[in-house]
């Protein structure tokens, strides 16, 4: 019997750790230029995170991304900009950011310091 529940116990965590995500540390530019649309580029890709009209629609957790403007970011376009952030996320493995976990802005020095990224814009 106590082999039954063991093996129960250890076949449920395996399905359940089978058919988790992996969560992703992704740093670089995050990117708002317009409404609606954000995107983050690190040294390996550019992530949508969502664009406007996308038939996707919003990403689990952009409301963990706070208002870039409230700390150093650079001003593109009125409101919108780009700033330097490091996000726990899960993606599609492609392109695409498929959940947020966390979110934290960091100084812009950081990814301009940091070779492998591209300059936004």
């Amino acid at each position: 019997m106590k082999y039954h529940i063991t093996a129960a116990v250890i076949t449920a965590a395996l399905t359940i750790a089978a058919n988790a995500q992996a969560a992703e540390t992704r740093c670089g530019w995050i990117e708002n230029p317009t409404p609606a649309n954000w995107w983050l580029e690190d040294a390996e890709n550019t992530w949508t995170i969502m664009t406007q009209g996308d038939d996707a629609g919003e990403v689990e957790g952009i409301e963990l991304i706070s208002d870039i403007s409230e700390h150093e970011y650079v001003r593109t376009n009125g409101n919108y900009g780009y700033a330097c952030a490091c996000m726990s996320v899960e993606t599609d493995g492609k392109q695409r950011i498929k959940k947020i976990l966390s979110f934290r802005q960091l100084k812009l020095a950081r990814c301009r310091a940091d070779k492998a990224l591209k300059f936004p814009g």
